[in-house]
């Protein structure tokens, strides 16, 4: 089975978000089962200084305005291909936006350079290799199922992955015949959407299967609640939705080997987490007490993220003789609060604005709780790292996050399979009923400590989903040879 991933990002040449994490895994787990993957992203400059060297495999005098290569790298057992398109993608900033916050204003031909480049190896191959499967990721992709399907003869097959539907890459409409494509594409069975150009749309639209991150986010996102405009489409590709769960790349997050850590610890050995509880006192500045309930967050500052209901709250947890530290960027009012609330309470709350990869590992080894407040979260890997480190989670009920965590109910935990906290819904009153459980349950430590290593015992790794995925991969290409 050959298959080409196409994604805007991938852990760990570039990355702002869960989508990298999954593209830089779930290609080695599927590599694992024979399955030849190959991963196309952007050529970045981050990414060109990371690779090095390459192989060209093509060049092209004019894609989308200006000369561009296809380069080809074995990278961390990745089997990696960049599209260097120096017009497109060599300047300063981030994948999406200018050094000034906004996006670029050609977003649109950025991304429909990557997905013709996918749709082109898709058609015709590459150096010898031709996938019959392309697995798209995301709006910034979305175009790669519809040049797909305006190419005559032999041709990969599609899977589109909603990673997050809220992000939907919508664009004037004047921008369509940069694009490409033919004029029929601009309608209710292509690309329009309320009249505007949807990346988005169009995967959803034209792609073979669709998968999203979640069986629960699956659901809800067929719902006016949670669909963003998109839940007719989805209701009606209700057949062709699939709900996988993402994992977790199990040998980055480990914590018996995670070489950023001050100790290394276990589920059945477990006495280096106290090691890491206190170094992070240390690092963040907190009051060195051992028998604190450490709760941490490490999030994105935004509405989705339901952390405008927290800073209410941490008086109370201060009061009693809680600490909290928070690692995240994001919304400025939000990151602005936090700072002051912080401020007001040295030793007991620690804030830190940005995003810092080594400290996350720190503060999920060294942390008790781990808090996920999310309106909707399409799978979320955060409580998936707090079950790997020990770090108990404290989520909301909404998609991935209601799919991975077992609520400590008495009936859960009287049968020992409860993993977390669960709560509904997102409001002040409702999290600071979770977090009175929080401290109850962390008071009791014998149920506290077989909580903790019942999570740490979860299976959070890809082996399952990859299965799922290949299965998914498998049923197309049979269902094509049939046809």
């Amino acid at each position: 089975m050959r298959v080409l991933f196409v994604a805007s990002e991938c852990f760990p040449l570039v990355k702002t978000g869960g989508l990298a994490d999954v593209v830089g895994a779930l290609p080695l787990a599927l590599a694992g089962k024979g399955c030849d993957v190959r991963v196309l992203i952007p050529a970045y400059p981050s990414v060109k200084e990371k690779l090095g060297e390459t192989e060209e495999l093509y060049y092209y005098a004019d894609l989308f305005g200006g000369m561009a290569w296809l380069r080809r790298k074995d990278f961390g057992g990745l089997d990696l291909m960049v599209l260097d398109a120096p017009h497109l993608y060599e300047r300063d900033g981030g994948p999406y936006t200018a050094p000034d916050g906004n996006d670029w204003g050609d977003n649109h031909r950025r991304f429909a350079a990557l997905s013709w480049m996918a749709a082109e190896i898709g058609h015709l191959g590459i150096d010898g290799w031709r996938p019959d499967v392309v697995h798209a990721h995301d709006w910034q992709t979305g175009l790669t199922p519809i040049y797909l399907r305006n190419r005559h003869g032999a041709r990969a097959r599609t899977v589109f992955t909603i990673h997050n539907i809220a992000y939907q890459g919508s664009f004037d409409p004047a921008t369509f015949p940069e694009l490409g494509l033919p004029g029929h594409e601009f309608s209710h069975d292509g690309v329009e959407f309320y009249h505007r150009v949807g990346f988005l749309k169009g995967g959803l639209i034209s792609a073979d299967r669709l998968t999203t991150v979640s069986p629960t986010y699956a659901r809800e996102i067929r719902t006016a609640e949670f669909g963003y405009g998109m839940e007719g489409v989805l209701r009606m590709r209700a057949d062709a939705l699939h709900g996988i769960l993402n994992g977790v790349d199990e040998k980055i997050w480990d914590p018996k080997t995670d070489r950023l850590l001050a100790a290394p610890y276990s589920a059945f050995k477990p006495e280096g987490k106290a090691e890491n509880k206190r170094v992070l006192q240390e690092i963040l500045g907190l009051k060195a007490d051992p028998d604190a309930l450490l709760i941490s967050v490490v999030s994105r500052l935004a509405y989705q993220k339901g952390l405008d209901v927290l800073p209410g709250l941490l008086e109370s947890v201060a009061a009693r003789g809680g600490q909290f530290v928070m690692l995240g960027s994001g919304d400025r009012h939000l990151e602005n609060l936090y700072r002051e609330i912080a401020a007001q309470h040295p030793g007991s709350i620690a804030v830190r604005i940005g995003y810092d990869e080594p400290l996350a590992h720190w503060i999920y080894a060294g942390a008790d709780a781990i808090l996920i407040p999310s309106r909707f979260e399409p799978c979320g890997l955060t409580q998936l790292y707090g079950l790997r480190y020990g770090a108990v989670p404290v989520v909301a009920r909404t998609g991935g996050l209601a799919d991975t965590i077992i609520d400590a109910n008495e009936v859960a935990l009287r049968d020992g399979v409860a993993t977390g906290i669960q709560f509904a819904h997102v409001t002040a009153e409702a999290l600071g009923f979770a977090l009175e459980r929080l401290f109850e349950l962390y008071a009791d430590k014998e149920t506290w400590t077989a909580l903790r290593k019942r999570g740490m015992c979860q299976q959070v790794g890809w082996d399952r989903s990859a299965e799922d995925y290949l299965d998914l991969y498998r049923s197309l290409v049979d269902s094509s040879a049939a046809g």
